[in-house]
């Protein structure tokens, strides 16, 4: 059964879309812990994301670093943090996480409420942001 990542990645589930290449799609996360928290997702469907073999694993973190750079041109962190987790969804993923503060929390029990138009704000700015590379 597919995941909710590739429900997403088909547009079975609306999403607030990044950017997308042909082997990996970047979102919006729905609960995110920043403002900006976006998830980076290789379209094949592997669970552990260091089962991805070597040139895809290596795609991903390019790709996640673009968008990484999005995010720092378009919201202006202090950078841009790193999550590998992969517990929630059995399907291979990257959090990026905009860090605003030094002592910002990265833990995943720590949500920020953000409003549907300022997700559909976020996403239109950093995905506008990545076409300047």
């Amino acid at each position: 059964m597919a995941t909710i990542f590739t429900k997403i990645i088909l547009g079975e589930i609306p999403s607030y879309k990044i950017a997308e290449d042909e082997r990996h799609f970047a979102f919006l996360d729905i609960n995110p812990i920043a403002e900006g928290h976006t998830l980076v997702v290789p379209k094949k469907e592997i669970d552990y994301f260091f089962d991805l073999p070597d040139s895809h694993l290596q795609s991903t973190i390019s790709f996640a670093k673009k968008v990484a750079r999005a995010i720092d041109r378009s919201l202006k962190p202090l950078r841009t943090g790193v999550i590998v987790q992969g517990l929630e969804v059995p399907h291979a993923h990257v959090h990026l996480i905009p860090l605003y503060t030094h002592n910002q929390s990265m833990s995943f029990s720590n949500k920020v409420d953000v409003s549907e138009d300022r997700m559909k704000e976020l996403a239109k700015k950093i995905a506008e942001s990545l076409n300047t590379d």
